[in-house]
């Protein structure tokens, strides 16, 4: 039997490259699974792609209504989520001359508001889970770069170190109300992505850059998406039942 045979997931920026390694892992081992994302057409055709086993679903995370209206349409499709996966974020480089307050207020709305909305359906959602089940599941996705400031991103690194945080309010919220929730923040690294180009250097190559970044690591070389999702499918699983409220690194030991 597969981890997670019976579950039913939602992952937020799902039709992303990072997000679309997700839903393909958590199929693989089993779940159910509610891809959402913003972007309507690339959403659907890539839910579509997956089979029988997927949905596609619209959702601004940014906003309180669109959220309940998706979760509502899942519960109705699927069933109730008990594996909720906020991974839609934003980044836009600019050190702290250069950022704008527009800047750093999309970046908060949608990395920060975003994952305080998905903790807050998801909780609302999942809390009457019997304690014979599977715990539900929220795995917010954090940064390296929460646990440090960096020059080029004021907005991004402060959005990511208000995940961590949040993640360990809403577990021992949980916690202390006893439901069956687990709640958990992944720190990814450098990962092979848009989102990672975005830092490439004016006048640098992404070989170049990639070649430099993997340095940085212990493990010597850029972090693939699958890393992540397989971390995040060990996370949702009963393997990881001793779990929550803790930050999950997946960098490939940059931030030791």
């Amino acid at each position: 039997m597969t981890k997670l045979s019976g579950r039913i997931a939602l992952v937020t920026g799902a039709a992303g490259v990072l997000g679309q390694a997700i839903c393909k892992k958590l199929i693989t081992e089993g779940a159910k699974v509610a891809v959402a994302d913003i972007d309507a057409a690339k959403g659907g055709a890539f839910a579509q792609s997956l089979g029988t086993a997927a949905m596609f679903v619209p959702l601004d995370v940014t906003s309180e209504d669109s959220w309940r209206a998706a979760v509502g349409t899942v519960s109705q499709a699927l069933g109730a989520p008990d594996i909720l996966v906020n991974n839609a974020g934003y980044l836009k480089p600019a050190n702290i001359e250069q950022a704008t307050l527009a800047d750093w207020r999309k970046t908060m709305q949608i990395n920060g508001d975003g994952t305080f909305l998905g903790c807050k359906l998801g909780v609302e959602v999942m809390k009457a889970r019997p304690k014979t089940l599977s715990s539900g599941v929220i795995i917010n996705l954090s940064s390296a770069m929460g646990l440090r400031g960096r020059a080029p991103h004021p907005a991004y690194t402060a959005s990511k170190a208000a995940i961590r945080l949040l993640t360990q309010s809403v577990a021992k919220h949980c916690g202390a109300e006893g439901y069956n929730i687990r709640v958990v923040a992944v720190l990814p690294g450098a990962i092979d992505s848009d989102m990672l180009r975005l830092n490439i250097p004016a006048g640098g190559t992404k070989d170049e850059f990639y070649a430099h970044t993997s340095t940085l690591n212990l493990v010597g070389r850029i972090g693939r998406p699958e890393d992540v999702a397989n971390a995040i499918t060990f996370l949702a699983s009963d393997d990881a039942s001793f779990m929550s409220g803790t930050d999950f690194p997946v960098d490939g030991g940059s931030t030791v």
